[in-house]
């Protein structure tokens, strides 16, 4: 593996897993509990999220005193039809792109958004209610979003993700290939695409030079092919077990890895959407996989 352990960041997103398979924002500890969790566990790099009422300056201090770097960022955009209700999100996704600049990780994923109660949560990893123009009017949301970000000096990447529309292999093909380069990156998540069926190590390979960052999970096939044949919600399907730690489920990670290439030089963010222990624990189990994979400790 030609990929070097400062390129590794972690999402801490076990906190926030809910007991009905979903994910509550609420849910997340406060920094002064996170950042020792996260630092004894190894990781010098973690998602970047600025906590409200604190400034990207002093965000970037007090993981500093941890040993922790900020990692890219990630925004998502909500779809309504209604144009106007889009324009806040865009918003948002100006803000997030000026504060990962100004913290001086520019990197910012940018996926669709999700709801609990949407057909493609209902019916995942399958493309549910394709479209095509409503995917030509989502590929321009998406193009829109991340021109707003490239002038706040962000460097935007799509990262399909399931139970959005933005969900398969031929739908990232068709954002990426009618959207220009210098505006949009390849952020892909290799166990979101694994869920829809394919490997992800192929699609990752075929897009490789715009591949700027990649999130890596480990998870049981299983258990996704099981959602897709006998139409599993989204929810139903994490529950039965779909996510694990790394290196403890069926995901090949060093092929993921190898696919973006010997000159791959952009990030690589550890995720367990829902861990199989409590999620300090699940956290040191990613620590300890990380470790597993270099001799040398973690530069700072």
């Amino acid at each position: 593996m030609s990929i070097a352990p400062s390129q590794f960041a972690l999402n801490p997103i076990q906190w926030l897993a809910t007991p009905d398979g979903w994910v509550d924002q609420s849910l997340k500890p406060p920094l002064e509990h996170r950042l020792p969790v996260v630092a004894s566990a190894g990781f010098t790099a973690i998602k970047s999220e600025v906590p409200i009422g604190m400034t990207a300056q002093t965000y970037r201090s007090r993981l500093g005193e941890y040993g922790i770097r900020p990692g890219p960022g990630y925004v998502p955009m909500p779809w309504f039809e209604d144009e106007s209700s889009r324009a806040p999100f865009l918003e948002r996704a100006r803000t997030v792109a000026a504060t990962n600049a100004v913290l001086g990780v520019p990197l910012v994923f940018l996926a669709m958004g999700m709801d609990k109660n949407a057909g493609r949560v209902l019916h995942p990893g399958v493309g549910f209610g394709q479209n095509s123009d409503r995917l030509e009017s989502v590929r321009d949301y998406l193009a829109e979003a991340a021109q707003i970000m490239v002038s706040e000096g962000a460097v935007p990447a799509l990262h399909p993700h399931v139970g959005t529309w933005i969900e398969t292999a031929d739908e990232a093909r068709f954002v990426l290939d009618t959207v220009d380069e210098s505006i949009l990156k390849f952020g892909p998540d290799a166990g979101h695409l694994a869920w829809t069926g394919i490997n992800p190590a192929e699609l990752i390979a075929e897009y490789a030079p715009r591949v700027a960052g990649i999130h890596i999970k480990d998870y049981f096939d299983a258990v996704s092919a099981r959602s897709r044949t006998d139409d599993i919600d989204y929810r139903s399907t994490v529950l039965a077990g779909f996510w694990t730690e790394p290196g403890d489920g069926d995901a090949n990670i060093d092929e993921v890895l190898d696919a973006a290439g010997p000159g791959f030089d952009g990030w690589v963010v550890v995720e367990v959407d829902r861990g199989t222990v409590a999620p300090d624990e699940s956290i040191r189990r990613c620590g300890e996989w990380l470790a597993s994979r270099f001799t040398d400790p973690l530069p700072v």
